[in-house]
């Protein structure tokens, strides 16, 4: 397994739209976004802060993804 990246949210919010996610609703610094299987991510949405290497696993896993697919969309 690879290690992970540091990504900024829109970085991750551009790799999960090519993997067929879209923005819901976003409502402060949360996006939210859905697949059409029904998958859900939620993503921070911080200016200028990454995403940490465990908060990007658990989008991951809640996007239904491994690292070797993060890695091959970057």
């Amino acid at each position: 397994m690879s290690r992970l990246p540091i990504l900024r949210s829109d970085e991750l919010v551009a790799v999960l739209q090519r993997v067929g996610f879209t923005i819901v609703r976003q409502r402060g610094s949360h996006a939210r976004l859905k697949h059409q299987d029904g998958r859900v991510v939620t993503v921070p949405v911080h200016e200028g802060q990454d995403i940490g290497r465990g908060l990007l696993r658990k989008i991951l896993r809640d996007a239904d993804m491994d690292t070797e697919d993060l890695l091959q969309l970057l």
